[in-house]
């Protein structure tokens, strides 16, 4: 070999070796870098001309896009069920605990001994006070409940209108990363940093809903959803519509027409399903919470008011009630019909007739709702009566315990025992998806950079760097021999 071709190879050698120091830098740098996949130095034996030497190619980004799908996979699993855990738990904070004397089963233990002790003395003002303040707590805990219940409805719309956006922003984002890979592998470019915040970009979209990417020309990619909708194929993002309701109360759905559903390109998706384009992520999560989890326990809270409603205003309990009369819990003052059982937990209120803040009078308690005049104040027939009614084993006309008799107190614990009975269920599948997803990351970040593996590389890098210059110097110094002979 002529000394040009000798120091042709040195310093391909060194150039190769400085490249490649510079991935293996970065690498250690982006050691701790979430998302960061490892690279290497594609080099090969130059085969051009007679000279030889080391020919340099890409940039390799090493990933499993296995691993990388599973993981994504159960990242969707596990946004779900967190959404459904949430909902679960606020609704056990809104109906309170057993043990809790503030709880919905509380307040009705507390009317209810406030009835015994009214009718042991009913001559005594301050008892019948007592029983109009546990009656208007009870009121008060189912409304509050119902308007939580409400609160919770809007604000799943307002995050799926977030998500929604942010949606559309990640599927242009990646559109345009597909667009700039494709450049730079055509122009032989670097695309590694692009390809990691492409798929920065898609671990965050599998938030919302669980993709299927696959290889396109270039480096390029198509995304699916798992139920088969198309989001990116080429150069067109597909866009997802909503739009956020302001103030949502009981009687608005999406199935009437009220709340906004979701589009893809403007046609109309099914969210409820469990074949939906867009099922398995938070986004189906958020519907099902505004939709389907928290329209069943409106129903149920409507049935404990309705159920509480329907006890006292029965004309053979007050018989100064006449049909149509509302009793002492009241539909927003008026008497309940079926037909507007929908949100009747937000309007339950205490009859005015018995709370001398609203021109009544307590005694109306002793003596009937509709009594113009007080009657003998030693007669407790209505109070036991009235008690008796509270813990009557009465059928629910609707809710989920509409098979057999129950009392009032008991119903409210049933409602809040089946809640935490679903609170509980939902928190052992968070726990199992939260795990699933952390032993995909932690498989993940193995596979990533091995700072140890990468300072031997260096090492063999500093080596192979001397070895270069040394024969550079070496031919060097043999030209300048023969420039002196």
């Amino acid at each position: 070999m002529s000394l040009s071709g000798a120091l042709s190879n040195a310093l391909s050698g060194l150039t190769a070796t400085a490249r490649n120091s510079s991935v293996v830098a970065s690498n250690i740098s982006n050691a701790m870098t979430e998302g960061y996949a490892r690279r290497t130095l594609e080099t090969s034996a130059r085969s051009s001309g007679t000279w030889g030497g080391v020919q340099i190619g890409g940039v390799v980004r090493h990933v499993d896009q296995g691993l990388v799908a599973d993981r994504r996979d159960a990242n969707a699993s596990m946004q779900q069920t967190q959404a459904q855990a949430v909902f679960f738990r606020r609704m056990e904070d809104l109906l309170g605990t057993p043990e809790d004397g503030t709880s919905l089963s509380g307040r009705l233990t507390t009317l209810e001994s406030s009835l015994i002790a009214a009718a042991s003395r009913p001559d005594l003002t301050e008892r019948l006070t007592t029983v109009l303040y546990a009656a208007q707590d009870v009121a008060k805990s189912i409304k509050d409940i119902g308007d939580g219940i409400q609160t919770i409805r809007q604000d799943a719309d307002t995050e799926i209108a977030t998500a929604v956006t942010r949606m559309n922003d990640l599927l242009q984002e990646v559109r345009s990363l597909n667009e700039g890979i494709n450049r730079a592998r055509l122009t032989g470019g670097n695309s590694a940093p692009l390809e990691d915040h492409r798929q920065a970009a898609l671990d965050e979209l599998s938030n919302y809903v669980p993709i299927i990417e696959v290889a396109r020309d270039n480096g390029q990619v198509a995304l699916f959803t798992l139920g088969g909708a198309i989001l990116l194929d080429g150069n067109s993002a597909v866009e997802f519509g909503f739009s956020r309701t302001t103030t949502i109360t009981a009687n608005m759905t999406q199935g009437a027409g009220l709340l906004s559903g979701l589009t893809i390109n403007g046609v109309d998706i099914d969210t409820a399903d469990d074949r939906s384009p867009v099922a398995g992520g938070r986004l189906a999560a958020l519907f099902a919470v505004r939709d389907e989890l928290a329209e069943e326990a409106q129903a149920r809270i409507d049935s404990v008011a309705r159920d509480l409603v329907e006890r006292f205003q029965d004309p053979t309990l007050d018989t100064t009630l006449l049909a149509g009369d509302a009793g002492l819990f009241t539909d927003n003052a008026a008497a309940f019909t079926a037909a507007n059982e929908v949100g009747l937990a937000s309007r339950l209120a205490v009859n005015a007739a018995v709370d001398p803040d609203q021109g009544g009078a307590t005694w109306r308690l002793r003596d009937g709702i509709n009594a113009t005049v007080q009657g003998p104040v030693s007669d407790a027939t209505l109070l036991q009566d009235t008690l008796a009614a509270l813990n009557e084993k009465r059928t629910p006309a609707s809710g989920p315990f509409t098979t057999s008799g129950i009392s009032a107190p008991n119903l409210a614990s049933s409602i809040m025992s089946l809640t935490g009975t679903e609170r509980n269920l939902s928190e052992q599948s968070l726990a199992f998806a939260t795990t699933r997803e952390g032993e995909l990351k932690s498989r993940l970040l193995s596979d990533g950079v091995d700072t140890d593996e990468e300072m031997q590389r260096l090492l063999l890098i500093e080596q192979t760097y001397a070895a270069n210059a040394r024969l550079v110097q070496t031919v060097e110094d043999l030209l300048d021999i023969l420039m002196r002979i």
